[in-house]
């Protein structure tokens, strides 16, 4: 089995990243091996999604039932796939800084050789991976507000 923890306070609101991390579609366009993700099926605070997980040869479908909590909690639990389980926690609470967002994630392989392989690199892999949802908001959110700046300023200037 493998266990990480990690928290983090970002700039943002808790808003603001529980939209960007519960964007599932939007993985592989930032997220490291995520080669495809779609939704199966959604309703009110719950959805089915498919990720494709790859690196070189190795490519690996899963299936995980997402629990949104809006703005509070996102929980992810592996419900098919190459996982003997897979659970994952994302917490969001408001921060004088912005937004602190806890981390966590366990999970075991069925398979002994991708559990064996994962084992050497995981927590350097998952770090990434959390640093890859970071480096998403920086890039959403920090854009975002210096349009938004660029607009107000603009706005003053004509007005004066």
């Amino acid at each position: 089995m493998h266990h990480h923890r990690e928290s983090r306070v970002l700039p943002y609101t808790p808003t603001q990243v529980f939209d960007m991390v519960a964007d599932i579609e939007k993985y592989p366009d930032f997220l490291p091996w995520c080669t495809s993700a779609k939704i199966v099926e959604r309703k009110e605070g719950e959805a089915i999604a498919d990720l494709q997980i790859g690196y070189g040869p190795l490519h690996e479908t899963y299936t995980s039932r997402v629990t949104l909590d809006r703005s509070r909690r996102i929980e992810v639990v592996g419900i098919k796939g190459p996982f003997k389980f897979l659970d994952n926690v994302w917490e969001f609470s408001r921060d004088k800084s912005g937004c602190k967002v806890d981390f966590t994630i366990d999970f075991a392989f069925k398979s002994f050789m991708l559990q064996t392989m994962m084992g050497a690199v995981f927590h350097r892999a998952v770090h990434h991976m959390v640093a890859s949802f970071e480096n998403r908001a920086a890039a959403l959110y920090r854009d975002a507000k210096l349009k938004r700046t660029a607009v107000a300023t603009a706005g003053r200037r004509s007005t004066s």
